[in-house]
């Protein structure tokens, strides 16, 4: 299969940025258990205009990467992966299997819990460690997987958000809410009418912003929102579509992403970490992650093959569609960020033991799909 330009060029900024949230994880969870311990969580907990520096990263800078999101999810559905019916089905029925089956499991162990709202955790997928991990593989891993993996975790994203939107929303105001859609309708007008300057959809863009903040649906959605009102055109490196996806790559890959990692992972950890690994939630998200999302994606991918919807690409087999699920299992970002979500009303202590969890089962996903994907891929591919 022939990779599109664009797409590498996404490809090699995820991987990139993959392996550079990493390293912000590692040295992050390292200053928060450090002599440096009290200073480094206040400093992410100081308050700039009646919110703390994280909040700011979540809810401001996190819509630039739901942007990009937007965007790519755009670009697939016009000229990518998903601008075939038949060529979308595979990924779109393994990204489905990958939210209903890990929800299943976490909602088995808590439903009737004071920690039920957490089931959109273990539904989401880390594109960017995701992809950071599978590069790590090198050529030996073909072209398709590397597409499929990116198109399930795309829509993974997209599925995030509409959990996010339908279930995290605790108290709508409507005069808000209807503010801010009617910017994006104007926004919409000016995209009819081809007006192709990209400053008055960022403007509006920041508006729309202020507005989703107020209305008390998470103002990350104006990401998304945004995203599709901005001029697509033939997708073409002139458009402007392209032009802002091209530049937000590297700044959503290299600070963004980073940052947020950095923000939300200054966890201390006490010597009785492990014990709320026993607890109902943290099973549910590391069973949901680690066995959930790859049987998931497996089972999925597998009916919609068995009843002719779609077909498995001719260099693959069904031990690396597994693979590639494992490797769906890790949350990371997006899992942390339903988390803050899902928990805010519930004390620091559940959204600690959360995080926790989300991190082994992460390791756990990256480590087992790594290996089985090597033992799978024995030689390198020309």
């Amino acid at each position: 299969m022939k990779l599109t330009q664009t797409f590498t060029a996404f490809f090699q900024s995820e991987k990139a940025g993959g392996l550079l949230l990493l390293f912000a994880t590692v040295i992050s969870l390292l200053l928060a258990n450090s002599f440096f311990q009290t200073e480094y969580i206040s400093f992410w907990e100081t308050e700039i205009g009646h919110h703390s520096i994280t909040h700011w990263i979540n809810d401001g800078l996190m819509t630039i990467f739901f942007l990009l999101i937007g965007l790519e999810l755009e670009r697939e559905i016009y000229h990518g992966e998903l601008a075939s019916i038949k060529n979308a089905a595979l990924p779109i029925f393994g990204a489905l299997g990958g939210m209903i089956i890990p929800a299943g499991i976490y909602l088995a162990l808590n439903y009737g819990t004071i920690t039920q709202n957490g089931a959109g955790i273990p539904m989401a997928t880390d594109i960017a460690f995701a992809i950071g991990i599978l590069s790590l593989l090198g050529n030996r891993i073909p072209a398709s997987l590397k597409v499929f993996l990116t198109a399930l975790a795309v829509i993974d994203d997209l599925g995030a958000i509409l959990v996010i939107a339908l279930f995290y929303t605790q108290t709508i105001s409507f005069v808000n809410l209807f503010i801010a859609f009617a910017i994006m309708g104007l926004l919409f007008i000016l995209n009819r009418r081809k007006v192709h300057l990209l400053t008055p959809y960022l403007i509006g863009g920041a508006f729309m912003w202020y507005f989703m903040l107020n209305s008390g649906v998470h103002a990350t959605i104006t990401g998304v929102l945004l995203a599709f009102v901005i001029p697509f055109g033939d997708g073409g490196k002139k458009t402007s579509s392209y032009r802002l996806q091209h530049f937000l790559h590297k700044p959503v890959a290299f600070i963004i992403l980073p940052l947020f990692a950095v923000a939300n992972t200054c966890i201390a950890i006490n010597t009785d970490w492990h014990e709320g690994l026993s607890h109902e939630n943290s099973i549910g998200i590391i069973l949901g992650l680690v066995l959930g999302k790859p049987l998931g994606i497996w089972l999925f991918s597998l009916l919609a093959v068995s009843l002719g919807i779609c077909t498995l690409p001719k260099d693959l087999k069904w031990k690396n569609i597994l693979g590639a699920g494992m490797l769906g299992g890790i949350g990371f970002t997006m899992s942390i960020f339903i988390t803050l979500l899902a928990f805010k009303n519930d004390g620091e202590d559940v959204i600690t033991f959360s995080k926790i969890a989300i991190l082994v089962a992460s390791f756990l996903s990256g480590t087992f799909g790594f290996l089985w994907l090597k033992l799978t891929f024995k030689t390198p591919k020309n």
